[in-house]
């Protein structure tokens, strides 16, 4: 399986928290699109021997383009590519680029389908209109229910953003976010830890006490909650972010963290092969000029073995699936795996950390290193622990 993402640099307006890339500008969208299918086809000849199980439209906001450009995208990707008979297209989307006003809104929805998206990924964040405008987002409460009382007439495969550890959001109100996914009978949420990212609007106001600082016990609060909820409605928290419902985990999320091939297009997007990433540069006119000059404006990076193992270790230990110990000595040796033991050690007597011996999953005799419900909100900061230094 591999997977294609395109990143759409375009937003209407700046989220507070936000550090992807993006303009507010859609002077370049154009010029933009134009340099997607480009890219395209300079880079037909990348995964030749793969079919592609995933297309994904991310930023920014792929919303605002056109049903025009998307398929033009899209049949690009048909074009160079060896698509399989029934891949999973994703398309991510603001609420307030699909509220329905007129007829013709409406028939965006069926004009998605048509191209063969069948997965949206809408950006709800909150519920409540205070929390969306403490994160200057672009749509109201409104916008966001009307938006998914519509999206669920055509899409029985929705995921929906929700952020946790907002300030001044007490756990009775996360609650009712969640109330209100389920009664949409949502089937995959993704649900992020408000974060303060360096230089963004959000870091500035709170080093200039213009924004409540951000509390750990809440965010804390506000997880464990979240995975009780999610667990009693028969979600699965496959990966630390992410909850689905059973045959509704993301194909396309799931093939980065059990290092599938992909390849990313746009400005600022990575790729992945075998023992090489890449990535491209992340500025919209300087992309547009190169590939208009037929050059690929990419930064290359060689990965090596350990490269490979502390990846594993970061993507594994986020997931259901954990880290397989007999991969772990098969593919990097008795070194890495004595490593890796010797380091969980101390992680496994706090109970943040332990080595299943349920082989149903898969066939294994040194057994699967996962995550215990203690050490689930510890996990980023424990795989960093567990690296192998160069």
């Amino acid at each position: 399986m591999s997977g294609i993402y395109f990143h759409i640099p375009f937003c209407k307006q700046a989220c507070y928290y936000c550090d992807f890339h993006f303009s507010t500008s859609f002077k370049k969208k154009g010029d933009l699109i134009a340099a997607l299918l480009m890219e395209l086809n300079l880079r037909k000849n990348e995964l030749k021997n793969e079919t592609i199980e995933t297309i994904y439209f991310g930023g920014g906001t792929p919303s605002v383009l056109s049903i025009q450009e998307l398929r033009s995208l899209i049949e690009a990707v048909y074009d160079h590519y060896p698509v399989s008979n029934s891949p999973e297209i994703t398309l991510e989307a603001n609420p307030d680029d699909m509220v329905i006003s007129n007829a013709l809104d409406s028939l965006k929805y069926q004009d998605y389908k048509d191209l063969g998206i069948n997965r949206l990924s809408i950006g709800i964040q909150s519920f409540f209109e205070d929390d969306l405008k403490r994160m200057n987002r672009s749509h109201s409460a409104e916008d966001a229910k009307n938006c998914l009382s519509e999206a669920t007439k055509y899409f029985d495969n929705i995921s929906i953003d929700l952020i946790y550890g907002i300030p001044n959001m007490d756990v009775e109100k996360w609650n009712r976010n969640l109330d209100m996914a389920f009664d949409f009978g949502i089937k995959h949420i993704s649900s992020y830890a408000l974060t303060i990212e360096p230089k963004t609007a959000l870091d500035h106001f709170i080093k200039k006490g213009k924004y409540p600082s951000l509390n750990d016990n809440l965010t804390l609060q506000h997880f464990n909650h979240l995975v009780e909820r999610v667990n009693n409605e028969g979600f699965i928290h496959y990966e630390i972010s992410n909850f689905g419902k059973p045959n509704y985990f993301s194909k396309h999320n799931t093939g980065y963290w059990q290092g599938k091939s992909y390849l990313g297009f746009g400005p600022s997007a990575h790729s992945f092969q075998g023992n090489q990433r890449t990535w491209n540069i992340s500025n919209n006119a300087k992309y547009i000029q190169a590939i208009q000059n037929e050059t690929l404006p990419k930064t290359i990076e060689n990965l090596t073995m350990t490269d490979h193992f502390n990846e594993y270790i970061m993507t594994g230990l986020r997931t259901v699936w954990g880290v397989s110990l007999d991969k772990i000595e098969n593919e990097f040796g008795k070194a890495y795996l004595n490593h890796l033991k010797t380091r969980s050690k101390k992680f496994i007597d706090r109970d943040l950390l332990i080595i299943s011996t349920d082989y149903s999953e898969r066939n294994s005799h040194n057994g699967i290193l996962k995550t215990t419900p203690k050490g689930k909100f510890l996990v980023d900061g424990m795989a960093s622990d567990l690296f192998m230094l160069p």
